[in-house]
Order: structure tokens, then C-alpha cells, then sequence
């Protein structure tokens, strides 16, 4: 198969997907490498021209790798994941959104263009925790302890500039819960909060429980998903689904490059559509080797069926 790899500046020398694009390239198949941020794209052409079986975007929110991943999905292309997909899951605000009006254990969310504009949250909502809506990888997101701390922070939030969204805090115990979503399978770890920076809670794989797992795969028919990431928190009120990631890093998942080149191929020929629906067993956690690939220690759950070179557009 010959596929074509959206990869931003930001992810250039990252294990994921280079590891991805190497174990490709090694099983035979052809991946082109497109920097959106660093070429010039052909719009009319190169997009719509049908020399890829699929297109594939690891870029970060906000760049002009979606916009084209969207103009190839308008041309007919298949796209890992769906472009519409990765667009509502991208905007924090609009997720939220989506989330909750499908059932999700999603938290109460406002969202603001300017920072002034969060002194009207009801002061019973504090403590909040206020990131961008286009964010990544923990960047910019603050617990504010009240409004007086609101008010403090107020420049340091305009300075930075963009669509502000603000969630009320869900009590944890310091980590929080990821869990990825790859080759119908979901592999859980636990990881540090980044808004309890306690060095003594190191990334780990763990049991999956049926509640989480269950979340988790409605996830990804909810938005469309068949590769993602979920957040999950374990609160007071049971577990909080704080972000969801299109094409994460895998971190932890056993052999994930491998799982995740699969997954690629797998979809690839499946053609463009919306994700499988969850099956409704969910319950189990599979053990080691046990028909699911997982080694020791990486806990998976069964999901539903679900030469490298640069190019310029």
C-alpha cells in the first residue's frame, strides 16, 4: 500500500509515528512523509490526485495538517482517523459539548474567547481548572483556586491568547487514567496529573476496570474514533472523561508501534466511515498473550472489529 503520513515540525523526531512509518516501510509498504508546516501545498492538486491509499495525521492542534487531512477526505481519500472525527475532538470546547450530549461522564465545561469573560463561572464551580481549547500534552492547563486567583492570572491568560475553556475540578488522587485505543483493543496506564506534579507517581500499565473500559469504548463511538487516547480521572462520582486525543503516543502499549502500523493497514483497506460501535461486553480484561498480543503487565480489552521518502503537495 502506498500512504501518506501528515507529520508537523512539532512531532519530527518523535518515536511516534516515525517508529510507525519505519515498521511500515520494513513490511514492504510505501509511506510518503508530508511537514504541512514546512512545504508547499498543492491544494487542487496533489490532494485529490488518489496516489495514496490513505492519509494518516500526527500533527498538533491548531496547524495546517487537518486542513489538509480535510481537503483529502473531500476528495474522496480514505483518512486515519476520520477528519470530521479528529475535528470535534480536537476543539476542547466543541468535545465537551459533543460529550455530554451523548451521555458522557464529561464535567460541566465553559468556554471563553477572551479570559475576562470566565469571571462570570459561578463562584460555586471553583476550584477550576482552565486550559486552551486547542491544547496538547498538559500545555497551559491551571487549577485556579477562586476568583481572586482568576484575577491574578488574567494577563498571563491574555498574553497567551486563544479560546479558553474551564471545567470544575474533579478531586483525584494525583493521577489520572490513559487509556489507548489501538487494533480493537484498549490498553490502560496510569499517569501523573499535570496538575499534581508528584514525582512520586511514575507511567505504568494497569488493570483496566469494566466502568473505565466501558467509557472508554463509547468513546470512540461517540466521535467517531478508531485510534485515540481517553483521560480519565477517578473522582468522588466515579470516573471523568477530561480529554480525548486523536492519534496519541501509545506510550506503555506493548509492541505499539507495530499494533498501531496494523491498525493503520487494517483501516486503510477498510476504507473511509465512522468508527465500530462498541460490542456490549466489556468486562473482561484479557490476559497476557491470551489472543490479544499484550504482554506481560499490559493489561488489553477486546474492541469491536474495527520506502520512505519526503513528498511535497
Amino acid at each position: 500500500m502506498r500512504l501518506c503520513f501528515l507529520v508537523e515540525e512539532h512531532y519530527r523526531h518523535d518515536g511516534m509515528p516515525n517508529e510507525v512509518i519505519g515498521q511500515l516501510t520494513s513490511w514492504g509498504h510505501r509511506v510518503d512523509v508530508v511537514r504541512p508546516g514546512g512545504s508547499l501545498l498543492d491544494m487542487t492538486g496533489g490532494v485529490g490526485s488518489g496516489a495514496h491509499d490513505a492519509w494518516v495525521l500526527k500533527t498538533v492542534s491548531g496547524g495546517p495538517g487537518l486542513v489538509l487531512l480535510e481537503a483529502a477526505a473531500a476528495a474522496g481519500m480514505t483518512t486515519v482517523n476520520d477528519a470530521r472525527s479528529i475535528r470535534g475532538v480536537r476543539d476542547k470546547a466543541l468535545a465537551a459539548a459533543l460529550g455530554r450530549a451523548a451521555g458522557l461522564p464529561v464535567p460541566a465545561t465553559y468556554a471563553a474567547a477572551r479570559p475576562e469573560l470566565l469571571r462570570e463561572v459561578p463562584a460555586a464551580e471553583y476550584p477550576l481548572v482552565v486550559k486552551p481549547a486547542d491544547g496538547s500534552s498538559g500545555r497551559g492547563v491551571r487549577l485556579v483556586s477562586s476568583p481572586e486567583r482568576l484575577e491574578a492570572l488574567l494577563p498571563e491568560l491574555a498574553a497567551e491568547g486563544g479560546m479558553l475553556i474551564a471545567q470544575p475540578y474533579v478531586p483525584n488522587s494525583g493521577s489520572d487514567i490513559k487509556v489507548y485505543a489501538v487494533g480493537g483493543e484498549l490498553f490502560a496506564t496510569e499517569r501523573r496529573s499535570p496538575l499534581h506534579p508528584d514525582p512520586a507517581v511514575r507511567e505504568r500499565p494497569v488493570p483496566l476496570s469494566a466502568e473505565v473500559a466501558a467509557i472508554a469504548a463509547r468513546v470512540g463511538a461517540v466521535y467517531g474514533l478508531d485510534l485515540y487516547g481517553v483521560d480519565v480521572l477517578l473522582g468522588p462520582d466515579g470516573p471523568a472523561v477530561v480529554d480525548v486525543n486523536d492519534f496519541p503516543s501509545f506510550r506503555q502499549v506493548p509492541d505499539a508501534a507495530a499494533r498501531v502500523a496494523r491498525a493503520v493497514l487494517g483501516l486503510a483497506r477498510r476504507g473511509s466511515g465512522p468508527a465500530s460501535p462498541p460490542l456490549p461486553a466489556l468486562a473482561r480484561t484479557a490476559p497476557a498473550g491470551a489472543g490479544t498480543g499484550a504482554s506481560a503487565g499490559a493489561p488489553a480489552l477486546a474492541l469491536p472489529a474495527p520506502r520512505t521518502g519526503e513528498a511535497a503537495l
